[in-house]
């Protein structure tokens, strides 16, 4: 199965409307806007509906055929059936970093085939002058666009002196990550919000980034993909398997993150 367009190709294009959508969210970050909370007790603001509403239009002129699952459009019931391929779209992943204001918010756009994650985009807006874009695909590398211009990323071999950890900002669990870490050389620890720990391993300015918590499809798989581009895995913590898209409830098991 292929893509209606060659892969660079719609690389390119899902680039640019992380790019508009990211406008969208950073004229709402200028704004004294307002929080409300979801069913599931997780914020929503303007800026995840209308950079939703961006995206979805996007990628209904680029892919008519392919559907595509919203973080948005799923919590107001809005579930299309899904086959072999589809999109997986969170519009502001890190709203509580949106809402605290310091920049670790990202809009997330990847494609899964067959359950795995083939082509992603990770747009941190507020990152840099121009914002931070990473992008990759299965076969065809992972990139950093910033204002330095675009250069290609990997993961690294792990130092001699020992594991860079990642964990979540806003959600984490310093006894289970504790617990995890147990009998690994770790030479230091930090915190990240949203999808960029996984943009760091892919980077190489981490090795590991456990995720001991709740977590939806539409979080992770852009990163996913970008750290796969980048030679790097996510996999389950629970039996090792490698994390796959298109799960019941799109709920995700604990998993680990490793360039």
């Amino acid at each position: 199965m292929t893509p209606p367009q060659d892969i660079p190709t719609l690389l390119a294009a899902v680039a640019t409307l992380a790019r508009e959508a990211g406008a969208i969210v950073m004229a709402v970050y200028a704004t004294d806007f307002g929080v409300r909370g979801k069913l599931d007790a997780s914020p929503v603001t303007e800026a995840d509906e209308r950079a939703e509403a961006v995206i979805l239009a996007g990628l209904a002129a680029l892919t008519p055929d392919i559907p595509v699952v919203a973080e948005e459009s799923v919590a107001a019931g809005r579930i299309p059936a899904i086959a072999d391929r589809f999109w997986l779209v969170d519009p502001l992943d890190g709203t509580q970093e949106f809402v605290n204001r310091n920049g670790e918010f990202t809009i997330n756009i990847a494609l899964i085939e067959y359950g795995l994650p083939v082509l992603g985009v990770v747009l941190a807006p507020a990152l840099g002058p121009c914002g931070q874009l990473y992008a990759g695909a299965i076969g065809h590398g992972a990139t950093l666009e910033d204002e330095t211009g675009v250069r290609p990323i990997t993961c690294r071999a792990v130092p001699e002196a020992g594991l860079t950890v990642l964990a979540s900002r806003s959600h984490g669990d310093a006894a289970a990550l504790e617990a995890f870490l147990a009998g690994r050389r770790v030479a230091s620890m930090s915190t990240a919000g949203s999808s960029l720990k996984f943009c760091l391993v892919a980077a190489g300015e981490a090795d590991i980034y456990p995720r001991l918590g709740r977590t939806m499809e539409w979080d992770i798989a852009a990163g996913h993909a970008v750290l796969a581009a980048a030679g790097g895995q996510v996999r389950r913590v629970d039996d090792g398997r490698p994390m796959v898209y298109g799960k019941s409830g799109f709920e995700n098991p604990h998993f680990v993150a490793v360039g």
